[in-house]
């Protein structure tokens, strides 16, 4: 099913509506990002971006973002818009002391999808950040090995050039990458190994304590992953996230949960889906044992085993 086979997958989206911005400034800005997220905020360089999630305390994803490093003292965190205002009340919850002032900037700024041409103005690094006149550039993992960058600039910055992309094959890309960012239906789903978040940087093993970090933790280093997010193409017209996912052996108990999905333009829909990993070889089925059949593809990365 690659992307660039079907339609071109080249150029500029409009403004991402689906995206919004939390912005977090103050003298401990990147410290208290650093004791609430899954990466490293205390060392975060202005040309490095951070994948990170938000967890409870049971290291479930309540949250996940792009923290892009704006000014010194000034961290923008992109993020699914549907779990911007309640994933923005719970962080406020923790700030108490710290010197850290936390608003939705989603009005102030821009973010925009940049593939194929148009993202080659952007560092070739992952998670790298590039300066493009008022705006950054974060790299991102590539889609059908097509180059992808975020343009995250302050509203009137004049957009990028480039052809006109729609959102829609801009979501497509997301999913074909196998780098999924959470959203309402699947909020306290997963714990960021479910998601393959640990082999994508979007895990620090090596900072210190954070809300969740004992589960990710054991979760890694006992050797005790089920689950892991692979990329699955089906028939059906709609497979939203939160749906089930079954084998058809089995109408009683699902093995896993779509994650994400977007319309492919040849037809049907492609998803990020988290399974049991024992279930991957089976005959998978969306939202019951005799739904629209799903078939695996390759992730475009290695998984980090677990230890």
């Amino acid at each position: 099913m690659n992307l660039t086979a079907s339609v071109p997958f080249d150029g500029v989206t409009p403004p991402l509506q689906h995206l919004g911005v939390i912005r977090v400034q103050g003298d401990d800005a990147a410290s208290f990002l650093h004791g609430q997220l899954t990466q490293d905020f205390a060392l975060q360089k202005p040309h490095e971006a951070r994948l990170a999630a938000f967890l409870n305390a049971k290291g479930r994803m309540q949250a996940s973002f792009i923290g892009v490093q704006w000014a010194r003292d000034d961290i923008l965190l992109v993020c699914s818009r549907d779990l911007l205002a309640q994933t923005l009340k719970r962080l406020s919850m923790f700030v108490l002391r710290a010197k850290a002032k936390l608003s939705d900037a989603s009005a102030a700024f821009e973010v925009r999808g940049l593939a194929g041409s148009a993202a080659q103005a952007a560092d070739t690094a992952i998670w790298s950040v590039s300066v493009q006149g008022d705006a950054r550039l974060v790299r991102l993992y590539p889609a059908d090995g097509t180059s992808r960058a975020l343009w995250l600039a302050p509203v009137g910055t004049p957009a990028p050039e480039g052809a006109a992309l729609t959102p829609e094959l801009w979501q497509r890309g997301e999913v074909r990458s196998g780098i999924a960012t959470l959203s309402l239906p699947v909020f306290e789903a997963f714990v960021p190994q479910m998601v393959n978040y640990e082999s994508v940087g979007g895990v620090n093993f090596k900072k210190g304590c954070y809300p969740g970090q004992e589960v990710v933790a054991r979760s890694q280093f006992r050797g005790t992953l089920k689950r892991r997010t692979y990329i699955a193409h089906s028939s059906t017209d709609a497979l939203a996230a939160g749906t089930e996912v079954f084998s058809a052996a089995d109408a009683e108990q699902p093995v896993g949960t779509v994650v994400q999905s977007a319309v492919a333009p040849q037809g049907g829909v492609d998803a990020l889906v988290s399974l049991q990993i024992a279930s991957a070889q089976e005959d998978l089925r969306a939202g019951s044992a005799s739904g629209p059949q799903l078939v695996l593809e390759p992730l475009p990365y290695e998984l980090l085993a677990d230890i």
